[in-house]
């Protein structure tokens, strides 16, 4: 009795996460992240119409990873914004491997674009917007690896921005791949430990494959660096509260008020002076880019973490010498272009 019910958990280790057609894709928001929502993370998932629609994800649980293949026969769209990062602080990285169709990706940095046999990593603690397009033949099909970010720093220890995308022709990225779908596709010769010795190796190879890559590791942060980069994130993070204060961050951050003034003081700022700047700096691209044009100034205002519009423009115009609506009206005779233009950001300013 106890071999069979171990043989009928493992059956259950592959499963189907959630499929989709014509009946019930205007649902996809509420089931995309499985029954109970366990997978993935908060966000904006959207199906775009069609003659026929096929969006199916399975998924294959190993230790604190999941491997899933997404395939789709319409486009998908996805947007992981501040506000789901704040209501839903899931830390994982996604390590995705484009089989089919295209994966284009506006973030922070910019805007990526992974086609087929291209590899690429997203992160949920930063906002980006996704769009999966089908090939020619209507199919888009991508195996990826949801990890939590602690466990993928055990392998890749440096920062890899989201949105990194780059050209998965390149031996060792195979070779990850190959390793993930032979976990994915074997569903019980494989006992769970040789399930995660290969994971183990899947990961160590990428951080290998990484370290080949422009985007290699940086130089190796003092301890004051660190605790900077992340008070730097918190505030990124929490930057539309009003209530945001050096005691919020400082508690967060496992560091005095103290050491927090000391360590900006070093790096020729003040919070005050932070906080304001990146405020003001995140308006400013609301306010330049074509998905911002129809957002009123209030509700700017209010995401920025503003208490009112009146000290919102009082501040922009000290700053930049111009209103909030006089700076917007500016960047007019170029919104049509912007709108058509993938890579305008999302009015959010990263700090690297």
């Amino acid at each position: 009795m106890q071999m069979e019910s171990h043989k009928l958990e493992r059956l259950k280790m592959t499963e189907t996460l959630f499929a989709f057609d014509v009946r019930n894709y205007q649902e996809c928001q509420k089931a995309f992240r499985g029954q109970k929502s366990q997978e993935y993370y908060l966000g904006d998932y959207s199906i775009e119409a069609g003659s026929v629609i096929d969006v199916r994800a399975d998924k294959k649980a190993v230790g604190s990873c999941s491997i899933i293949r997404l395939r789709s026969r319409t486009r998908l769209f996805f947007k992981r914004s501040w506000s789901h990062i704040r209501e839903d602080a899931t830390d994982v990285t996604v390590l995705w491997f484009v089989k089919r169709g295209t994966m284009s990706v506006s973030h922070p940095g910019g805007y990526s674009i992974a086609r087929a046999g291209d590899f690429a990593i997203t992160q949920s603690m930063t906002p980006f917007s996704m769009e999966c397009q089908a090939d020619e033949e209507s199919r888009f099909e991508v195996l990826h690896l949801v990890v939590p970010t602690h466990v993928f720093r055990q392998s890749v220890r440096h920062d890899i921005a989201t949105g990194f995308a780059v050209s998965g022709q390149a031996r060792k990225f195979g070779i990850v791949e190959r390793l993930l779908m032979d976990v994915f596709q074997e569903p019980e010769e494989l006992a769970e430990h040789v399930e995660q010795l290969l994971l183990d190796s899947a990961l160590a190879v990428l951080a290998d494959a990484l370290a080949d890559c422009d985007h290699g590791a940086p130089a190796r942060l003092t301890l004051a660096d660190r605790r900077l980069r992340d008070v730097l994130r918190f505030v990124q993070v929490h930057l539309s509260d009003p209530r945001l204060s050096t005691t919020m961050v400082a508690a967060a951050c496992g560091i005095s008020p103290r050491y927090l003034s000391y360590l900006l003081k070093q790096s020729g700022t003040t919070f005050s002076a932070l906080v304001w700047d990146q405020r003001l700096q995140v308006a400013s691209r609301w306010l330049s880019c074509a998905q911002g044009r129809d957002i009123s100034m209030a509700e700017i205002a209010f995401r920025v973490g503003f208490k009112s519009p009146a000290h919102f423009s009082r501040m922009f115009k000290r700053v930049f010498n111009k209103g909030p609506r006089e700076y917007r009206a500016a960047f007019q005779g170029d919104v049509a272009h912007k709108a058509a233009d993938p890579r305008v950001l999302a009015g959010i300013n990263t700090l690297q």
